[in-house]
């Protein structure tokens, strides 16, 4: 069956590009009688607000955009924690402390020595001591560990494509704080939810790249 989401974040009203966004996802299932979901992206509680949330849902209703399932990601925050547990398990997911100081500086010096500004994994060369310390002092945030190969799949408009992933960084899944991305919960919810076609901007090619690897970790067929 085929299922589409929408998933805009309640940080602000929708504007005509996310309506777009939202007309394509909702036509694809419609018209191949599958489901149409709205997912709310609102893991960020400092941005997201419930007007916005309301405003969204007044907007798709206005449209006549009626959906099948309607969900927020602040309500399953659990899920995400297990699948962050399941990469850590299988050693997909692991532990850094740079500073986005010390990110920047790393990022221009591979610059100026004429590289890709791709993060250099040093936190994997860190023993068990200082991880421990740096813990301690500054807290950490968590990477997906990419498997640097070209990474293929096919686009519904774009055609095929591929990104080698030797030219991405490691994504950060959850930051310092414990908010967990929208890199992973995106992932998590298209894998329960079951959705068949994503229609987004092609601005997410990058991500999509990384997605489909951490889609693969966590079991799905991509």
């Amino acid at each position: 069956m085929i299922v589409t989401r929408f998933a805009p974040s309640p940080t602000g009203y929708l504007h005509v590009g996310n309506l777009r966004t939202a007309l394509l996802n909702w036509l694809v299932a419609r018209k191949a009688g599958g489901r149409f979901l709205l997912r709310l992206d609102d893991t960020d509680p400092e941005r997201s607000r419930e007007a916005f949330a309301e405003a969204i849902i007044e907007d798709l209703d206005w449209l006549g955009f009626d959906r099948d399932e309607t969900f927020r990601q602040s309500d399953r925050l659990a899920g995400y924690r297990e699948a962050a547990r399941a990469l850590e398990a299988s050693g997909r997911l692991y532990e850094c402390f740079e500073t986005p100081e010390e990110l920047e500086l790393k990022r221009r010096a591979q610059r100026a020595a004429g590289r890709p500004p791709v993060y250099d994994r040093a936190a994997l060369d860190l023993d068990d001591a200082t991880r421990a310390q740096l813990r301690a002092e500054r807290g950490g945030h968590w990477r997906f560990l990419l498997d640097r190969r070209r990474i293929d799949w096919s686009d519904g408009i774009l055609g095929a494509l591929s990104v080698d992933a030797e030219s991405l960084s490691d994504p950060v899944l959850i930051r310092g704080d414990g908010q967990v991305l929208y890199t992973l919960a995106s992932v998590v919810d298209d894998l329960e939810t079951e959705v068949s076609d994503v229609v987004r901007g092609s601005d997410h090619v990058t991500n999509t790249a990384a997605q489909i690897q951490i889609f693969e970790a966590l079991g799905g067929r991509a």
